[in-house]
């Protein structure tokens, strides 16, 4: 399907989209709409999707859940991704339906909301009203238009002030179709001032089907607040994946986004951080591991508003086979944000000469007395290093996957959660080694 069939599917079923949509979510619909019309999907000539090849995947024709028919959770089809120790809080998004067990909402500590957007806007209708589109719609990415026009629904989480979340909250989208599916999410995450929380997304793939997901999640990080946010992508080579985060951080507040892919098809991530409160700092990182014809393009934009702030960036990504990568980062340091720290790093290894890395670091700076870098490498594998290895013993193969999981490890270093940073470290050892399939700790659940 091209922008005219999308343009006249939502001029035929608009109505029936906004009657089985979160009601907030209707506000400034049509005006997405009519800039996506304008706009379009980014052209491949485009800046920033010079190497993106999801318009290829778009060419599909899919499904949408539009009338929001019930989906039937069958215990021997739902997974929960299981990660040993964790102790977490799961919730799900199934397609685009979120889903909460009772005993799992049951654990919920007190000042702290885990819902559906749509029941959001019953519950907290101050705080969505407040937060909901004050950054997205800075956008303008002709995704993010086809994401509000056609989107319905979210999960919303609110971390009320001084609440510290003792236990980690997981967040387990599932694409389940028998047939090629299209999902749309819009997520609103709020920790108000002094809270500390930290959430886990997974992204699993149960069937065989084509799927294309678009997400646009805003977070809010107030004033002296700590939030960790974690992604891990383990899809399909037939799923394509458009990821747009925003943060907003207030004065003294703390965030990490931490975002690893290691199983996928064409995937589209785009970070954007806003320091906007003095003494405000942001760790951004995140990791792929591609082969065969898989893609993972990375864009980031961290905004320095306010003086005094610290920024950490870094990106790896080990390319095998005929696997595409791409990585633009900018770091701007805006008028009279003076005495910033910013720091922005792009490492990439080739396996193989068909393996392709294209990068883009941008630094801007328009203050005083500040200190920032930026940096990027690509290569292919220490040959000296992989001799070394050789000559005690090891075989090729064995050095070669031994230097890629070294590799990766200062990404997964950045995670704040041990018993996460442990089972990361496991996948990405079984992964270069070619054993993952899925997350295979999984364990079947009833809803």
């Amino acid at each position: 399907m091209n922008e005219a069939a999308y343009i006249n599917l939502y001029s035929e079923f608009s109505q029936v989209i906004k009657e089985n949509s979160a009601n907030v979510l209707n506000f400034g619909r049509d005006r997405a709409f009519e800039k996506f019309r304008e706009a379009g999907f980014p052209a491949k000539n485009s800046e920033a999707y010079r190497y993106s090849n999801l318009s290829e995947k778009l060419s599909a024709e899919y499904g949408m859940n539009i009338r929001r028919l019930k989906f039937q959770v069958d215990r021997n089809d739902i997974f929960r991704c299981n990660i040993p120790l964790i102790n977490e809080i799961s919730a799900f998004m199934i397609n685009d339906n979120f889903y909460f067990p009772e005993y799992q909402k049951n654990k919920l500590q007190q000042g702290v909301i885990f819902c559906s957007l749509s029941e959001a806007e019953k519950s907290c209708p101050s705080i969505v009203e407040k937060y909901l589109f004050r950054q997205s719609r800075k956008s303008d990415d002709g995704f993010a238009f086809f994401n509000s026009a056609f989107v319905q629904n979210g999960y919303f989480l609110y971390v009320k002030k001084d609440a510290k979340i003792e236990k980690p909250l997981q967040l387990i989208n599932l694409l389940h179709s028998e047939t090629a599916l299209m999902t749309f999410t819009h997520n609103l995450i709020v920790i108000e001032s002094g809270a500390v929380a930290k959430l886990l997304v997974c992204d699993h793939v149960i069937d065989r089907a084509a799927f294309f997901s678009s997400h646009i999640t805003e977070i809010f990080v107030e004033e002296e607040a700590v939030f960790d946010y974690y992604e891990l992508e383990e899809s399909s080579e037939r799923t394509a994946r458009h990821s747009s985060l925003f943060v907003e951080q207030s004065a003294a507040s703390k965030a990490v986004v931490n975002g690893i892919t290691l199983t996928n098809g064409v995937t589209r991530n785009n970070y954007r951080i806003n320091l906007k409160g003095e003494k405000s700092e942001t760790i951004l990182c995140g990791m792929a591991i591609q082969d065969a014809e898989q893609q993972v393009d990375t864009f980031t934009d961290i905004i320095h508003s306010a003086p005094n702030c610290k920024s950490l960036e870094l990106f790896k990504n080990v390319l095998d086979d005929n696997s595409s990568g791409a990585f633009s980062g900018r770091i701007l340091v805006a008028k009279g944000a003076e005495k910033t720290e910013a720091f922005q790093t792009n490492r990439n290894m080739c396996l193989t000469r068909k393996a392709r890395m294209f990068s883009k670091p941008q630094l801007e700076i328009y203050a005083d007395d500040v200190k920032c870098s930026h940096g990027m490498t690509t290569g292919q594998i220490d040959e000296q290093a992989l001799f070394y290895m050789q000559s005690r013993g090891l075989s090729k193969n064995e050095a070669k996957t031994l230097l890629s999981i070294a590799f990766t490890s200062d990404v997964i270093e950045k995670v704040h959660l041990e018993s996460l940073k442990d089972r990361l470290h496991y996948l990405v050892e079984k992964r270069f080694r070619g054993e993952l399939v899925h997350c295979s700790g999984c364990e079947k659940l009833e809803l």
